[in-house]
Formats: structure tokens, sequence, C-alpha cells
């Protein structure tokens, strides 16, 4: 053990034993192909092969992998409108994310400051806030269809490259993913020092410079953790918007293997959403740190 602890390898070995016992775990649950030997209503012998386990229909490791390895192997391949390789499914649900993402961070911000420098504004905005905060993205996307109804962009071919389904789709994401954004800056907003505040009163700064000068670097940290957990949320919304909208991601790849009766692909979706969701995290902590040091 002291070996272990000296050269850190507890943070190799560790991992590795999870994962080992979630690879064993899935084995215990997944379904087993059986060979029954039965006979016919001809009295004729007949061996039948049936799925057994406490999940039958759940694949083993093995099988998912042998289902989804065309979309790992080949990860930018597109045969299809729906049937492309993982990493272009993840590319397509990455950009609509990170619209809606930003979307979400320039509403969300500025409303944050707001309600953490005016306590009248706290008041009248707090019912709102507290009211729409836990919806359902599956009840705001029908919503979102009926604000952006009219929207229609064509190109020069008469083709439509923006409609009403693209507005509520980037229309869901920020909404459901700014509150975070929200309560974490004015948070950080009413946890600045009244001293900053008076010192700014003294030297006569602006309101500008009060905000650019003493507010923001005070609240980076607050407001950095909230746009952590924003985009942590705009991913998970994005697979409920692909599966209503039918447009092609990682979420809409999941729902039509789902509707295909493959669930060892439904299984590659889900590692994928998750492996992307932990990069995503990953790197925002390190642009955290790069404006803390900075």
């Amino acid at each position: 053990m002291d070996f272990i602890k000296r050269y850190k390898l507890d943070s190799l070995l560790l991992p590795l034993i999870g994962l080992g016992g979630f690879l064993l775990l899935w084995l215990i649950i997944a379904g087993r192909i059986e060979t029954r030997k039965t006979v016919d209503e001809f009295g004729d012998p007949v061996t039948k092969s049936v799925k057994t386990g406490i999940s039958p229909d759940l694949p083993t490791p093995s099988e998912a992998w042998k289902a989804s390895k065309p979309y790992i192997t080949e990860p930018f391949a597109k045969r299809g409108e729906l049937d492309q390789g993982i990493l272009a499914f993840t590319k397509l649900s990455l950009s609509l994310v990170m619209q809606g993402y930003f979307i979400a961070l320039i509403i969300g911000t500025p409303l944050g400051f707001c309600l953490g420098l005016s306590k009248t504004f706290t008041k009248a905005m707090d019912p709102i806030t507290q009211v729409l905060r836990p919806v359902s993205p599956l009840a705001w996307f029908p919503l979102g269809l009926v604000l952006f109804s009219s929207v229609k962009l064509m190109d020069g071919g008469g083709k439509t490259v923006f409609g009403a389904s693209d507005a509520a789709a980037l229309f869901t994401i920020a909404v459901c993913s700014m509150w975070p954004a929200v309560m974490n800056t004015a948070v950080g907003v009413r946890a600045v020092p009244q001293d900053y505040l008076n010192v700014a009163k003294v030297l006569k700064l602006s309101r500008a410079k009060t905000l650019f000068k003493v507010l923001l670097p005070a609240t980076l940290p607050y407001m950095f953790t909230g746009f952590r957990l924003s985009l942590g949320i705009a991913w998970l919304v994005i697979v409920a918007v692909e599966m209503l909208t039918g447009r092609p991601g990682v979420g809409g790849f999941l729902w039509q293997e789902y509707n295909a009766g493959s669930y060892s692909r439904i299984i590659l979706c889900i590692l994928t959403i998750g492996i992307v969701g932990l990069l995503l995290d990953r790197l925002m902590s390190l642009v955290e740190s790069r404006f803390k040091t900075a």
C-alpha cells in the first residue's frame, strides 16, 4: 500500500477497479443466450435459443461493442442523414448546444447582475424565476414552436436553412440552461464586500468602471460556477430537443435506435453523452482556472 501511495498509483488503480466492477455488474444483469431442446406440436425435437437473465434484452459488453463498432471505428462517416459516425453526430449536437448556451449566457448574466444589484428587481422577478426554473424542456419546446412559428430563413435555392423547429430548439436550450448562470451571478454580486463599493465611491468611479473594475472581477468565481452548471444542463437538454425535432445528432440517433430496438447502440449514445459531458466540464474548469490566474 505504501508503494501505491508513494507513486500515486491509486489514481490509476482505483478507477480501473471501479470500471471492472461496473463491467462485472453489467455482465451479471445482461441477458444470456441459452439453447433449449423442446418438442413441437408434432412431437419432433426442436432446438430454440432463448435470452435469459435479470434483463434479457440488455446486451452484454461484447455484443454492444460488435453492434457499435462501425460507428466508433469510422467516427466521421456519413452514410445518410441519420446514419453517421458517432463523432459526426456529436459535432452536430455540440454545434446546437453552443448556440443555445451562448444565448443563455447573453441573457442570463445581465439578468443575474440586475438581481444582485437591486433588491426591488429581485422581489419583482423572484416569483417568476422560481416558477420557470423547474419547467422541463419537454414543456418549453412546444411553446417555442408557437413563439417562432413564423420563422423561416431560406437559401437561394428555396431550401429552408433555419425554421421554426430550429428556433424552438435554441429557445429550449437557452431557457433551460440559463438559470444556474442567473442565480450564481446574482449570489456573486451580493457577496461583493461593501468595502469594495465604498472605495469605488471614494474614488468617484463611474457606474461602468465600478461594474468592470470592482463587481465583475469579484463575481467571476461565482459566474464560472454558474457557467459550468449551465453548460452541463445545455448538454442534457440537447437529447430531449433532438428527440422532439428528429434532427441528426446524438439524441436523434439514440431515439432512432430505440425505435429500431437496437439497445447496443443506445448504450453507445449514453456513453458518448456522458464522456462529452465530462470533457465539457473539464474544459470549463480549465478556462475558469485561467481566468483566476490572469
